[in-house]
């Protein structure tokens, strides 16, 4: 069986579970959109404005005793979580109307250093609401771009059944990654939304390597139906896909374990990303283009017209 993985000479019946797959695919999307719908994503401050407060603690710091200090000063709505290690906290506040971003800063630290005197200020960051707002826009808009601009590629390099295959398994992969952001209440900033940039081109890149087999075999295998064709090229590519994600995913998970709070977003939505990438490349791009119709006459060379024909033809 390995042996066979290395050479490309398996023999697995992908397309078999097409069916099955496709189904487990449009119930993650449908729990996906159901959650983004109701609970949203869980937005960071880089897109819904506010302060954010990092502390430091000489001990492990009481969340539970913080938040009740806060909400004696009026701050009901601060976001309390421990950042990479049980002493180091941060508080998010969103704007509060009336007071400024940094004086709502200097309150938090003064309140924190009054009930324990080891407390440590290590950074105070403030985002503005239209500030915000415009990340949120600019970020949807740059993935919308992304697609599309996708789209014509495929479309151009290869035919535009693959397009609309490759196009709806990006979109598959972003939005099973934002519905799990939102059902596990993980928080979304740049470095995510970044994360999901990433996403889609390691993706597209996986699903373009399977699409250049299959125009290949189209090409060349005279005999047989476009979907053994599809499966042949599948089996011939599919040591390169679990190689390449096996080893993404390794350099992932150090990044996840050791690479601090500030990188776990990031870490995160790219090993969502993999896994669904991976296997949407496999299934859903494929599947797509062969529900349209793909044929060996769609990527067919068109004939060049041999000059002086006319003349020939004539005679």
């Amino acid at each position: 069986m390995t042996m066979q993985l290395l050479t490309g000479s398996l023999n697995l019946d992908f397309l078999k579970l097409r069916k099955v797959m496709m189904a487990l695919s449009l119930c993650l999307l449908i729990v996906s959109i159901g959650s983004l719908s109701t609970k949203f994503l869980n937005l960071g401050l880089d897109f819904t404005g506010g302060t954010l407060i990092e502390v430091g603690y000489d001990s492990t710091a009481d969340l539970g005793v913080i938040r009740s200090e806060l909400v004696a000063i009026g701050f009901e709505g601060a976001v309390v979580q421990y950042f990479g290690s049980s002493k180091d906290v941060t508080v998010r506040l969103a704007p509060i109307e009336g007071i400024k971003n940094d004086e709502i800063g200097t309150k938090v630290g003064e309140v924190l250093k009054a009930a324990d005197s080891s407390v440590t200020i290590r950074r105070i960051e403030f985002v503005g609401p239209s500030v915000g707002d415009e990340l949120t826009q600019q970020g949807g808009m740059s993935m919308l771009v992304a697609l599309i601009c996708i789209m014509i590629y495929v479309a151009i390099r290869f035919e535009w059944k693959f397009a609309v295959g490759s196009v709806a398994a990006l979109a598959h992969d972003v939005t099973i990654t934002l519905g799990l952001f939102s059902l596990l209440g993980l928080e979304f900033d740049l470095t995510v939304l970044a994360a999901l940039l990433a996403v889609i081109g390691y993706s597209l890149n996986d699903t373009i390597v399977i699409f250049d087999r299959i125009r290949e075999n189209f090409l060349r295998m005279r005999k047989g139906t476009p979907e053994d064709i599809v499966n042949r090229s599948l089996n011939q590519t599919i040591a390169r896909t679990i190689i390449t994600s096996l080893t993404t995913i390794i350099v992932l998970t150090a990044l996840y374990l050791k690479g601090g709070e500030l990188i776990h977003g990031f870490a995160t939505a790219l090993l969502m990303g993999v896994v669904i990438g991976t296997y949407s490349s496999i299934y859903v791009a494929s599947t797509f283009a062969l529900a349209l119709g793909v044929s060996k006459e769609d990527l067919m060379p068109p004939e060049v017209e041999k000059e002086g024909a006319d003349q020939d033809a004539l005679i």
